[in-house]
């Protein structure tokens, strides 16, 4: 009997990622819920800028390489051009919620029936461990030595928070992958935004807490704790829109 399997909508290609970096466990929980859905064929998904750039290398669908912050656009071309298209971006934090914000603002806003993952480790891991708008504040990174200083360069963006209010977000949920308990959580949560995108929903975006061991100088097993103790009371865990479910309410 088969226990378990590696994804069929995941290559064989070794993934570029840091030792302890969470993304490999986020991608395999979409190619999960692709699976699982049984819509691989007809899924194409954005790649964007970032740590996860070479995503088309790992998905075993069509891919399309958006512009830096872009793919929430080009996701919407690609889904109204064949509505039929099972169609998600995966961004990370800088990516979605700083060169990106507006795309990723507007298409929430007009409910385009698209699933966002949104990757989300508190910092910009590609260029060197620079503060992103998710660091947190008092966080020390390369552009921030003394800590995210709040008084001068502002306070985080809590992305699910700031979606919940645009009447065209549809499902907006923040998880981690921290523990088992939170990687199973994960997994239903981005499977149901991928089956809100067949049944017509509309906009769906899972913010996803992740680790950066190498940027933030730590051990896999203490960034896994960092994430716990200083992420998770910033960026509570929670369903922050699901309009169905408030609907039969």
């Amino acid at each position: 009997m088969m226990v378990f399997e590696k994804p069929k909508a995941l290559t064989d290609n070794v993934m570029h990622y840091c030792p302890g970096c969470t993304h490999g466990i986020i991608h395999r929980l979409v190619a999960e819920a692709i699976d699982e859905l049984g819509v691989r064929g007809r899924t194409i998904g954005v790649a964007s800028v970032g740590c996860s750039v070479m995503s088309y290398n790992y998905f075993n669908v069509d891919m399309v390489q958006a512009a830096h912050g872009r793919a929430p656009a080009v996701a919407t071309g690609v889904k109204r051009s064949d509505p039929n298209n099972i169609v998600f971006t995966y961004q990370g934090d800088g990516d979605l919620a700083a060169i990106g914000t507006a795309e990723t603002v507007h298409s929430a806003a007009r409910g385009e029936n698209i699933t966002v993952i949104f990757v989300n480790n508190a910092i910009y891991g590609m260029t060197g461990g620079q503060m992103a708008p998710t660091t947190l504040p008092g966080q020390i990174t390369q552009t921030s030595p003394y800590g995210r200083d709040v008084k001068t360069v502002g306070y985080p963006v809590k992305v699910c928070e700031m979606l919940a209010q645009l009447d065209g977000a549809a499902y907006l949920e923040r998880v981690a992958v921290n523990d088992v308990k939170n990687v199973r959580n994960a997994k239903r949560a981005i499977k149901k935004a991928f089956q809100n995108q067949i049944d017509g929903k509309g906009f769906s975006l899972i913010e996803v807490l992740s680790t950066c061991p190498t940027n933030w100088g730590l051990t896999p097993q203490k960034a896994l704790e960092w994430l716990e103790e200083n992420m998770m009371p910033y960026y509570p865990l929670g369903v922050y829109k699901d309009k169905e479910a408030q609907a039969n309410d």
